[in-house]
């Protein structure tokens, strides 16, 4: 989350994209840093290496949501209504008092109250005793008390209206959810997102198809599922329509998407108030010689799934002019530099034999230009966020996705917290506390913001025969469903 000085999680707002993991950074130098739930390993050199394993099995516990788990699969696990009702004694009467109030006086086990912050209890930590969950315990706690607080004047869908006509500096932050009406896949749906079909790749985690230094040593792995991701139309959903909408009414500070779709630009939203923090396939560049070229010049091969290679390399291949057999270069492992384990030959080698580290020269490879886990995310970033909108923006609106990418996760929590902020998606986000939930189809829950706005929303896909279901959800004072009835 966000620390006042400006910095996300204890770094710039510049910064790998990296798969977000529900830790504080002020958690991990707190004086309860967590330890194993058996004997702590002597010192040695394998210490560091025990501790990381650790450390990530705790990252898991955190991330793993019990919000996406059924009560017949935890038998000790907080409802609702309980998890509320914790959450709000722990924020009025401290840690401290909290604690001795539950954990304490044996009113609750470490391993239930763990539940009501949203945390998986961990198959590591089963079979221990109720003291092994204390450590988990406080992190989450840590997590919850630094959570930007809920503004209690922000609960109804009415509420929404009257901040969507009265302001005129919204950041509206997208992802993939937004696109799959369109046809496009979002990442991680259970059983219909991108990275739930990718096991025939045969990766230890899907989301190594966009992990940089994957793609430079293998460019064929990301090729072949380029097709699945890539647009295929100049169409624009209901959803983006909505954030040209908020433009055309000069209500539109900027628009943060991190879909790689370039479909903003297709429903018209102006490059001055767009943001594509993950890039996008607009173009593609040459990672030999840094040649850019529209990515229209490389649709074929995405489309075909073959690897594309950069023209301007080609060309200077063929200047070249190779005799006897062909240049030759030094390898370069699919665009990684040779390893520096290899071992050195000596002066006195003949450079002709025929185990040296040569290979006939290739041309490089083209790489769209999204930002891959281990990138630095575009410079345009951090410093329209920074130096532009945080001064300004006068509510915030997230749309189709579940903030799991840093460092575009971090940004609800880098803004004003006197913000409201308002979520629009299928699926409740359950690590942010947003002022009100609207949880349904994007498009659906926008055309009925437009209807109570009296906004005409003009789109094709909007079916204006159906009839709109809102309902307050269970245990929730600001949590709706949104349903269209035919």
């Amino acid at each position: 989350m966000a620390s006042a000085d400006g910095m996300l999680g204890g770094s710039p707002l510049k910064a790998p994209a990296i798969e977000i993991v529900n830790l504080l950074s002020d958690a991990e130098d707190s004086a309860n840093e967590p330890a194993p739930p058996t004997e702590q390993p002597q010192e040695d050199a394998s210490s560091d290496d025990f501790r990381h394993e650790e450390w990530s099995m705790y990252e898991d516990a955190l991330e793993g949501a019990v919000d996406d788990v059924s009560n017949d699969q935890i038998l000790d696990v907080c409802t609702v209504e309980e998890s509320l009702a914790f959450r709000k004694l722990l924020r009025a009467e401290g840690e401290d008092k909290f604690l001795a109030e539950t954990v304490e006086n044996g009113s609750i086990t470490a391993k239930k109250l763990c539940t009501a912050f949203g945390i998986r209890p961990p198959a590591f930590l089963e079979g221990q005793s109720d003291e092994a969950y204390y450590n988990l315990l406080g992190l989450g706690i840590c997590r919850e008390l630094s959570k930007r607080v809920k503004l209690p004047q922000y609960n109804t869908i009415d509420d929404v209206v009257t901040l969507l006509q009265n302001s005129n500096n919204i950041i509206v932050l997208t992802g993939a959810g937004i696109s799959t009406s369109l046809g496009i896949p979002d990442f991680r749906s259970k059983t219909t997102g991108l990275y739930s079909q990718l096991q025939h790749l045969g990766l230890s985690d899907p989301q190594e198809v966009f992990d940089i230094s994957i793609f430079r040593e293998d460019p064929t792995i990301f090729y072949s599922i380029a097709k699945d991701i890539l647009p295929s139309t100049s169409t624009f959903s209901p959803t983006h329509a909505f954030i040209r909408l908020l433009q055309d009414r000069s209500k539109l500070l900027t628009n943060y998407t991190q879909n790689i779709d370039n479909i903003e630009t297709h429903a018209g939203i102006l490059p001055s108030k767009l943001i594509q923090c993950h890039g996008s396939f607009a173009t593609a560049t040459c990672l030999e010689c840094a040649y850019q070229v529209p990515c229209s010049a490389i649709y074929t091969d995405l489309k075909s799934g073959r690897v594309a290679r950069c023209d301007r390399c080609v060309q200077s291949l063929r200047q070249a002019k190779p005799t006897g057999g062909g240049i030759k270069r030094k390898r370069s492992y699919g665009g990684l530099p040779p390893k520096s384990h290899k071992k050195k030959r000596e002066d006195y080698e003949d450079s002709t034999d025929e185990d040296e580290d040569y290979e006939v020269a290739v041309a490089g490879v083209m790489k769209p230009d999204i930002t891959f886990f281990g990138e630095d995310l575009p410079d345009a970033f951090s410093q329209r966020l920074t130096l532009h909108d945080r001064d300004k923006v006068d509510l915030v609106l997230v749309i189709g996705t579940s903030l799991k990418v840093a460092p575009v996760s971090e940004v609800v929590g880098f803004l004003p917290r006197e913000t409201p902020q308002v979520y629009i998606s299928r699926e409740a986000c359950s690590h942010v506390d947003f002022d009100v939930d609207l949880l349904g189809d994007c498009d659906v829950v926008v055309a009925e913001l437009c209807r109570r706005l009296g906004w005409e929303l003009k789109h094709e896909m909007i079916p204006h025969e159906s009839t709109i279901s809102v309902e307050l959800a269970q245990g929730y004072d600001s949590r709706y469903s949104i349903k269209a009835v035919i």
